[in-house]
């Protein structure tokens, strides 16, 4: 009983350094991998090249499913590049498989002590992350030792050789077993690499072995079809293309393990080495035979999984992926779309907002009205989101990127709830009682209002790029709006002292409407802040003058 649970759990401990080698590499380089898989899909080839490299550093062909899902769903990368990535990914882990199959016991305790210096020593910093990197691969070439000890020892008993005698070999079992341990282990390579220690040992029979392996790799393709099921459609096309590849690849290579043994084993001597290169060979069969068929089974996953039509309108989030959340960069840039998606809602709502004060459509104001709610909806999708990633996984700078969209996010959803009021206004105090605006007046909200749509846009902008110099600009414009506010309200106190009908009648809603103008304008101009602080562009309480050209500085002062 004792080398049974020292055997589990040294299992626990290879799943727990896979898991934390894919974690911590993902939380340091998870930006720069995914600008790599996104600016390598020009062909198939570099396709599967890219996934290949990434998938090597990760160590997890499932990461890089969610990650390259992401990017379908996003409309960065179109299905059939994404599965020939993850055709090369498949490669790239079991790769990995091979590497971890040398005895490389003797670098563990070099690893786990460089490592936990590392960490120790610099814990929020990039090198502490590379300090828990170092840990879990020591864990993991320390647990595949502690495997092969507790198997050798249980390998010895009379009870167990009988048991092992017992078992006959059964292909369809082994598969499902595979595929079991792998979706529990969240990790192929994990699976693998267990599985081939167990071979050496000869706890497991190398016919076995194989049909486990087989099982492994269609576990993995699973996995990722599990933990995408609640994600939207485009994001779940591309797990269930590359688990019909890798459907494809075990109805034809299990029928061919017997002719692996009997022509590759004169050549190997070593069980855990056949397990590995078969498990490499499977892979780069599947990737040579089925590469030139991306298009065909991406037509294929259309047909089954097809896309679901979008308006605007609706208010289910379109890109809070909830399979992101693993990868916390990644999970950032999810959230950061729907931001703007939220900021599209608003524009529609202020560009609506003007054709009610010219028409006086009712029908109109009540359905930009029940956009505000969208808006809200999406405010707190958004907001219960973030609050899903750990903090404590982000990098610096992803870090302030999260707190600039709960910024943006609230300042939309402000902006909203104004422009409701503003129509609530407009119909109780204009249309209900039949009276318009002046031709100046009109003039005037006209011009307030494209100046706050031009600046929507451009806040929108410095929100996506964090360009400073737009950011400076977008603050410059604060100022201006506030100064055509106070001379639009002076002349139109001109009007009333002239007794112009039109004027007093929607005195009190004019002047209500630049200042609500006025307040739009500056949750919009609050974009910058952020930006600016970040640069080092801001004064405690003004734009810092020296940070900007003379002749714009003038404009503020």
């Amino acid at each position: 009983m004792k080398h049974l649970l020292n055997l589990l759990a040294a299992i626990a401990l290879l799943v727990w350094g896979t898991h934390l080698v894919r974690t911590e590499i993902l939380r340091v380089f998870g930006a720069n991998l995914r600008n790599v898989l996104s600016h390598s899909v020009s062909n198939r080839a570099a396709a599967a090249i890219s996934g290949l490299g990434v998938t090597a550093l990760i160590q997890s062909s499932t990461a890089t499913a969610l990650i390259v899902s992401a990017f379908v769903g996003q409309g960065l990368v179109t299905l059939p590049m994404a599965l020939a990535v993850m055709l090369g990914a498949d490669v790239g882990t079991s790769l990995m498989a091979v590497v971890f199959s040398f005895d490389l016991s003797w670098l563990s305790p070099l690893f786990i002590f460089t490592g936990v210096v590392m960490f120790l020593s610099r814990q929020a910093t990039t090198a502490g992350h590379i300090g828990r990197i170092f840990v879990g691969l020591g864990l993991m070439l320390l647990a595949l030792h502690l495997i092969s000890d507790s198997t050798r020892i249980m390998i010895s008993s009379p009870a167990v050789k009988a048991l092992l005698a017992s078992v006959t070999s059964e292909l369809m079992l082994e598969i499902t077993v595979g595929a079991f341990i792998s979706v529990i282990a969240y990790s192929s390579l994990a699976t693998v690499l267990l599985i081939a220690t167990l071979a050496a040992s000869g706890l497991v029979s190398l016919e076995s072995a194989l049909g486990i392996v087989l099982g492994a790799n269609l576990g993995s393709g699973l996995l990722a079809v599990i933990t995408t099921a609640r994600s939207s459609v485009e994001v779940r096309q591309v797990p269930l293309g590359n688990f019909v590849f890798k459907a494809m690849g075990v109805v034809v290579t299990a029928p061919l393990i017997g002719l692996w043994l009997k022509y590759v084993r004169p050549y190997v001597a070593d069980a855990a080495t056949m397990v590995v290169l078969f498990h490499l060979s499977f892979n780069l069969v599947v990737m040579a035979t089925f590469i030139g068929l991306t298009d065909v089974v991406a037509k294929w996953v259309g047909r089954w999984l097809p896309k679901p039509e979008k308006t605007l309108a609706s208010g289910r989030p379109h890109h809070l992926d909830p399979s992101a959340l693993a990868t916390p960069s990644l999970a950032i840039s999810c959230a950061a779309r729907e931001a703007l998606h939220q900021a599209d809602v608003v524009e529609t709502m202020l560009m609506g907002m003007l054709t009610v004060i010219k028409t006086n459509d009712l029908r109109l104001a009540q359905e930009l009205r029940k956009q505000d709610d969208i808006v809200d909806e999406l405010y707190s999708a958004i907001k219960y989101y973030l609050t899903k990633i750990s903090r404590e996984a982000l990098a610096e700078e992803e870090g302030r990127r999260w707190t600039d969209i709960i910024s943006f996010t609230i300042n939309m959803e402000q902006v909203g709830d104004i422009i409701e009021r503003i129509l609530i206004d407009v119909e109780d105090k204009k249309i209900s009682k039949g009276r318009s605006f002046s031709d100046a007046g009109m003039a005037e909200i006209c011009e307030l209002h494209q100046r706050l749509v031009d600046n929507l846009r451009l806040g929108m902008s410095v929100f996506l790029n964090g360009s400073v110099r737009d950011a400076q600009k977008l603050l410059e414009e604060k100022a201006r709006f506030r100064d055509l506010e106070r001379a639009y309200a002076s002349t139109h106190l001109t009007r009333l002292s002239g007794n112009t009908l039109q004027s007093v009648e929607t005195s009190s809603l004019h002047i209500d409407l630049i200042s609500d103008l006025k307040r739009i304008n500056s949750h919009i101009c609050s974009i910058a802040y952020p930006i600016l602080d970040t640069a080092g562009a801001l004064a405690p309480n003004r734009l810092r003058q020296a940070s900007l050209p003379e002749n714009q500085a003038g404009t503020l002062s």
